[in-house]
């Protein structure tokens, strides 16, 4: 398998599954604003969208959008227990923190990594991740180490990505203890070192 991948990008998520589920895969970096691969291919001619994470499979599919492709890592390496069984409350509670970060967090993130943004835009956009974070501080605040069923799964890998980049935009994580001590068990974790080290952010 391959993944095409920005250092530090939420393709950081499906990054560190690879690892976790034991693949055997190679990465390429992505320029996305020059639309070319590390090896100078045209990457819209592998991904339309233009973004990554992009996952070229070994029978040569190619999948994208970075929650298709958890989901996919977690599904065939099913041994590994990565999502919960299929119509089990776990599996919801799988895919509402899936979409949470995607759909919540994940755009939330947007206009804090635009060179566009004004400063007004800024301190807003600010304020909401906060917001964001805030919620993930009030699921955490039971105890758990995990967000589904307390085992880790695909979504704590895309939850971890969404709040680490805190790190990147001046946002300390110890105003949320619980999501702290979260993304630093993560962070621990071998899959989450080898996935740093390859991108060269460790």
């Amino acid at each position: 398998m391959k993944l095409y991948y920005v250092p530090g990008a939420c393709s950081l998520a499906s990054h560190i599954m690879l690892h976790e589920v034991g693949a055997n895969f190679h990465i390429e970096s992505v320029d996305t604003k020059a639309g070319v691969t590390d090896s100078g291919r045209n990457y819209i001619d592998i991904n339309a969208n233009g973004y990554v994470p992009t996952l070229e499979t070994d029978t040569g599919e190619i999948l994208v959008e970075g929650v298709a492709i958890l989901q996919y890592l977690a599904d065939t390496n099913a041994e590994h227990a990565y999502a919960p069984a299929l119509g089990t409350i776990e599996r919801a509670r799988l895919q509402q923190f899936l979409n949470y970060a995607a759909a919540e967090l994940h755009k939330s993130w947007g206009p804090l990594f635009n060179d566009a943004t004004t400063d007004a835009e800024r301190a807003a956009a600010k304020d909401k991740v906060k917001g964001k974070l805030s919620y993930l501080e009030s699921v955490l605040s039971d105890g758990r180490d995990y967000l589904v069923d307390n085992t880790f799964s695909v979504s704590d890998a895309y939850t971890f990505v969404m709040a680490y980049w805190a790190n990147y935009k001046d946002i300390d994580l110890a105003t949320w203890p619980h999501l702290s001590r979260y993304v630093d068990r993560i962070a621990g974790r071998p899959s989450a070192q080898a996935a740093f080290k390859a991108e060269g952010l460790a």
